[in-house]
Order: structure tokens, then sequence, then C-alpha cells
């Protein structure tokens, strides 16, 4: 079985590397679980709707680009669905169900996911209605995979 997390940028500081690691180490048993980084695009705060949308459409881009028809897609996107880390993991279970040997996550940049990348998703997910840095919905997207396999595998995790 096979999770692949399509991400818009890269981790730039060591301390989100480490934890990243951390977790695709941990998660070794249970899944090949591989992390997929495509530049972002670089742009001026307050540059208006319209170039915001280019941005997110050519970030979007690269990512479908890197797709497959089969892909099984859940995108994380604020305002969707939450689930607490039980339910998670039954859903992570019944998502592997689905999208066969392979399920895809993706994580958009600062402004978020294309429309296009948006309607590719064949589900959408949102961690929290708060607000996180891409970096870090990284790494909470990690653990969450890692607490849904100890989960689904009844084995201890410490709350």
């Amino acid at each position: 079985m096979t999770i692949t997390i399509y991400c818009v940028g890269h981790l730039k500081e060591d301390y989100w590397r480490d934890a990243c690691q951390e977790y695709l180490k941990r998660l070794k048993p249970y899944a090949e679980v591989k992390v997929v980084e495509v530049d972002d695009i670089g742009y001026k705060e307050g540059v208006g709707e319209k170039i915001e949308t280019k941005v997110k459409d050519q970030e979007g881009g690269k990512i479908l680009a890197k797709l497959k028809p089969s892909d099984y897609l859940c995108a994380l996107d604020l305002g969707k669905k939450e689930e607490d880390s039980v339910s998670f993991s039954k859903h992570l279970e019944a998502m592997l169900s689905r999208g066969g040997s392979h399920l895809s996550f993706v994580i958009g940049g600062s402004l978020g996911l294309s429309d296009e990348l948006k309607k590719r998703a064949n589900e959408a997910l949102s961690l929290s209605t708060m607000t996180f840095p891409h970096q870090l919905t990284r790494v909470i997207l990690l653990e969450q995979i890692y607490r849904a396999f100890r989960l689904l595998h009844h084995e201890p995790y410490h709350k």
C-alpha cells in the first residue's frame, strides 16, 4: 500500500524536515509513504484576486501533471469535513479500500488549492477550522496518518 502526499512548496527549516522524517520513519511498517513537492510560485502580498488565482492555477497544474487518472485523491481544504482521530482512522481505511493500493493527499500552498485541483479530488477533508502554515499541515497530516494506522492495528498511542 502506498500513500503519496503532494505538497506545494519545500520545507526550508530543519525542524519541519526532521518532524516529517520522523513520521515517515514511523510509518514504514504500515505503508510506503512518499512526499512529492512542487515549487511554489512567488507573488507579492496584496496583488489581487486575479493574480492569486493565476498562482493557484499554476501550482495546481504542477500537481495535476504528476497525478495518474486512477489516483484516489483527497484534498486538504479549509471548510470541508472535519473528523476526530478515531473517525479519520476509519475513514483512511475506507479511502484505502476505495483507492486500491494507492491513496494520495494534496496540500496547497499559502493561497490554497486551485479550483481545477479541487474538482479533480475524489474528496476533501479539513484538518481544522484553524488555518495552519502549509509546512505544519504536512507534519499534522503525517502524524494523523501514523495515529490512524496505530488505531487500525489496535496498537497503543500516547494521548
